[in-house]
């Protein structure tokens, strides 16, 4: 017998007991559905024997941690559907490319043209292994055996990423005589997907599962279009360079032709870049750029080159931070913990920022602001604007996309671009790589540079930061003009060795370290690049020092 302490009660149960059949005596007690155990602390999936006495805590549906388990799951469930009703010989790729609201979509290539008859064939083959409620079970393998099954299985991706792997052993997954890798847990069966849904969305599969908040309720589909035309481009660029996955990376780099790729890829960004001053100057009255996007998105590099591109068509573009338009900090929103929430649209002085421009616009001079945020005053400084025929703003800020930001300014005047880091490099073609993760090891090298902030800090503040952003910027992101892609394919590859000792100064006693660790584990896949090719004007010297603007 193995003894069980939650919520400080002690149980007995037989050894081997699963922390499934556990959860199951629990599961009332909960809101969310219960996915992960927390064993003396340390993350195990359901399907995990009981061995030895512990304290146990359960994680749900409603943690981040439990949520991209149920993700996890139902891909698999999805692609294993897929080759069920496709046939597996006949599909050369199902790649997870990105996300789309709470849409999972996965690229298909094969040579018949995906039908939505065939999605919904797909969609009734996942629903039959749901109702069937299949076992996922997990194997420790040897490195070389677990890549004779992903040869098997035609996995070259997975082949290619487990060439450059450390450890001796694989974590396969296998459900109903089908193979494959995940970077993350599994949920211990299909029975678990309650709720999901399918869709043909382009020329590939859209997966649509529910969000955190509410994780037994389906939102609406909303298309954005913008957005997946901007992620389509950003993976079109990968394959043209022959980098899909991190195994392509790794190559890239192993064959020690880095140097052209970095230069291939800076060119693709500043051609884009390029492109939107183009259509800002084909406009012929747009007085106002307006640039936002969430954290560590890169946005002040790309106003700088922006600036520069439109200087080359004879403008004179002028750089305005709506930050210095903060009210003064006694007069700043709480949130609801009493702490200033400097996110929110209230902690700009909207009034004043419309004013100044609609002077600027009608030909006045005006005195433009600077905040002070030692003291928590805006200040002035003398800092006199007017607008002649070639001047235009550069405005950047998180609400820039905001309409009550603007309310009072002629439309015709404004040009709003979203710009975002949208990760479309995969760790293998079932393993995307989240957003998010690029942009939080950009703000914690960025913020040790900077801040001298620890990565304990970053992380910490990061659930926060990531709230403002699906409050004040997400929502506006389709009414731009348009979007810019501040990601680097090659970037993970060089923040690796900045990111990597922050990491590790997390201790394990620390709330912290858990995420430390998945960041950690997930650097692994990347060989580490010398930073010295990455051009001075690169966005990714925003984050790692040495660019040549004032970053």
């Amino acid at each position: 017998m193995v003894t069980i302490t939650i919520d400080g009660i002690a149980k007995t149960y037989p050894k081997g007991t699963t922390y499934e059949t556990i959860a199951e005596e629990y599961q009332s007690l909960y809101n969310g559905m219960i996915a992960l155990v927390l064993e003396n602390g340390k993350i195990r999936e359901l399907m995990k024997p009981a061995n030895k006495d512990c304290v146990l805590s359960f994680l749900t549906l409603k943690d981040t941690i439990g949520h991209k388990t149920y993700v996890r799951t139902a891909l698999m469930t999805l692609i294993k559907a897929a080759q069920d009703v496709l046939g597996a010989d006949k599909v050369q790729k199902m790649k997870v490319e990105f996300v789309i609201g709470q849409g999972y979509y996965l690229d298909v290539k094969m040579d018949e043209k995906l039908t939505d008859e065939t999605v919904k064939q797909i969609g009734r083959r996942m629903r039959e292994m749901v109702e069937a409620d299949l076992p996922i079970t997990k194997k420790s393998y040897p490195l070389e055996e677990a890549k004779e099954i992903f040869k098997m299985q035609n996995m070259k991706d997975k082949e290619k990423l487990f060439r450059y792997r450390r450890s001796s052993f694989v974590n396969v997954y296998c459900l109903d005589g089908y193979y494959d890798y995940y970077y993350g847990y599994m949920l211990p069966s299909t029975g678990y997907l309650k709720c999901y849904d399918v869709m043909l969305y382009e020329n590939g599969i859209l997966l649509l599962i529910p969000g955190m908040e509410n994780p037994d309720k389906l939102s609406y589909f909303e298309p954005k279009e913008k957005l997946f035309h901007t992620l389509k481009t950003s993976s079109l660029w990968g394959e043209m360079m022959g980098i899909d996955s991190v195994g392509d990376l790794n190559d890239t780099i192993c064959q020690g032709t880095m140097n052209d790729m970095i230069l291939v890829q800076e060119a693709l960004q500043e051609r884009r870049i390029g492109e939107i001053a183009e259509e800002i100057v084909k406009r012929g009255n747009v007085k106002f750029v307006l640039i936002a996007g969430p954290s560590s998105s890169g946005k002040t590099t790309f106003s700088h080159r922006l600036s520069i591109q439109l200087r080359s068509y004879g403008m004179k573009p002028h750089p305005i931070a709506l930050d210095d338009y903060f009210v003064d900090r006694e007069k700043t929103p709480r949130d609801e913990n009493g702490d200033y929430n400097f996110e929110c649209l209230e902690a700009i002085d909207i009034e004043q920022f419309n004013s100044d421009m609609n002077r600027l616009l009608q030909g006045e001079t005006i005195e433009l602001p600077k905040f002070n945020f030692k003291t928590g005053k805006r200040e002035y400084n003398g800092n006199y604007k007017k607008l002649g025929p070639e001047d235009i703003l550069v405005i950047e800020g998180i609400h820039g996309l905001n309409p009550k930001t603007t309310h009072s300014m002629p439309d015709e005047s404004k040009f709003k671009i979203y710009i975002s880091a949208l990760t479309s490099l995969n760790i293998d073609e079932h393993n995307r790589i989240p957003t998010t993760d690029g942009r939080l090891l950009r703000r914690m090298v960025r913020d040790a540079r900077t801040r001298g902030a620890s990565a304990k800090r970053t992380i910490g503040m990061w659930p926060s930061v990531r709230r403002g952003e699906e409050q004040y910027i997400f929502p506006f992101q389709e009414s731009a003009d348009e979007m810019f892609n501040s990601v680097l394919i090659y970037e993970l590859a060089v923040l690796k060795q900045y990111a990597e000792p922050l990491l590790f100064s997390i201790t394990e006693e620390e709330p912290e370290f858990y995420e430390a660790k998945r960041l950690l584990k997930f650097l692994e896949y990347f060989q580490g690049i010398d930073s010295h090719n990455v051009p001075s004007n690169s966005i990714c010297r925003e984050f790692i020092g040495g660019s040549c603007f004032q970053v």
